[in-house]
């Protein structure tokens, strides 16, 4: 590895730069496999010339194809626009970060192609596409998504994270956790997926200050507001998906009158009293387990507080979701603080904006919903504190 390689549109890449030193990742089936570094031509064959037929999602970045290699593999092609710095800084992280992982419940990478004009990332094709597909899109009237397999998936993610979080080295923080970002395989296991906004963490270092990336509805406050993400950032993510997937509401919904409130804003006055039921996605028609609900309603409040030292690692939310965790005394009493963007904010989203565009099979490979934010002055800072472990980024 490392060596310098013909490239997909014939000028020499260095693969290292891209790759490191790793060479495999892990398919929807758990299963190690190798990537490869594909020519332009074999792409091209593969999506049928970039039909618009094939196409599964288009966005900001550039769009994302269905194709079927030579030897019959289906796979997913996300083909970039035209190349900037950012273009391809994103491509850089998202290879790289791809390269590292290898967790069945991760999105890993097939391989990719880069030359002078052309960047192109390949992915193993998931069949039942994403959970937003699910929830909100194509597939939400047909209710496949029983209460077993929300379950399934939000500890099967939770499980991806921890591996990002607490295995891998260096640590990776994903920064875009949501719906469009959890891809399912053809048994509906879950898959992380969308490694562009990532970032690599150094042992020792607790956060870092960076340009802010992602999804409202789905930020941290202390990320949305002043630009500083550690693993806790992923943790208040995970809280809000964790939500989504057990009410069916969007994270920011837009009420009559065009006021948008957050699902912490619409969950925290029935978590007050006690009404989990009322909580539950009602296309399920009643069929859940109580006990678990209320164990996961409580795991989601902690991983939602608005301090990111009080929230959940996490470890502890796949112990405290498969129910052996010694820090269930954590969840006595507990009470759901709920999050209120600043109006600022809240008129810079999109995806509430337009109803139609989170109800598009153009959302199957999280190609829309990212955006960036504005970063605004941390009114601590006048207050001093701990800067050995900031880096700035």
């Amino acid at each position: 590895m490392g060596a310098t390689m013909s490239s997909c549109c014939g000028n020499d890449v260095d693969e290292e730069r891209f790759m490191g030193s790793t060479g495999a990742s892990s398919t929807g089936d758990g299963i190690r496999s190798t990537w490869k570094i594909f020519t332009y031509k074999e792409l091209h064959n593969a999506t049928n010339g970039f039909s618009e037929d094939n196409k599964l999602g288009e966005g900001g970045f550039g769009s994302v194809y269905w194709g079927k290699t030579s030897d019959g593999l289906q796979i997913a092609v996300k083909k970039l626009k035209a190349m900037n710095s950012k273009a391809e800084m994103e491509f850089a992280v998202e290879v790289e970060v791809l390269g590292r992982v290898r967790h069945k419940n991760l999105l890993g990478l097939r391989g990719y192609c880069a030359g002078s004009d052309q960047r192109l990332i390949v992915y193993d094709y998931m069949p039942n596409l994403s959970l937003l597909s699910h929830l909100h899109g194509q597939f939400a009237n047909e209710v496949q998504l029983d209460w077993k397999k929300r379950m399934n998936i939000i500890i099967g993610s939770a499980e991806g994270l921890v591996y990002l979080h607490h295995e891998v080295t260096p640590h990776i923080i994903h920064r875009d956790i949501k719906a469009s970002n959890v891809l399912l395989d053809s048994n509906f296991e879950p898959l992380v997926a969308d490694f562009g906004f990532a970032k690599l963490i150094p042992d020792g270092v607790s956060h870092m200050t960076t340009r802010v990336k992602g999804t409202l509805g789905y930020l941290a406050p202390e990320y949305a507001m002043w630009g500083k993400v550690s693993e806790s950032c992923d943790v208040y993510s995970f809280g809000i998906l964790l939500l989504e997937i057990i009410t069916g509401r969007k994270p920011i919904e837009k009420l009559p009158g065009g006021v948008k409130r957050t699902i912490t804003e619409w969950v925290e006055p029935l978590i007050a009293k006690s009404r989990f039921k009322d909580l539950v996605d009602p296309r399920l028609r009643g069929n859940f387990d109580e006990a678990q609900l209320r164990q996961t309603i409580n795991v989601a409040a902690l991983c939602v507080q608005a301090e990111p030292e009080k929230r959940l690692t996490m470890k502890e939310v796949v112990n405290l979701l498969k129910d052996y965790a010694p820090s269930r005394s954590k969840l006595n009493g507990l009470r759901m603080e709920s999050i209120k963007y600043g109006d600022d904010l809240m008129n810079m989203d999109q995806n509430s904006e337009d109803e139609k565009e989170m109800d598009t099979e153009s959302n199957v490979y999280g190609v829309f919903g990212a955006m960036e934010v504005r970063k605004m002055t941390d009114p601590y800072n006048n207050y001093g504190g701990d800067r050995k472990k900031i880096l700035h980024g």
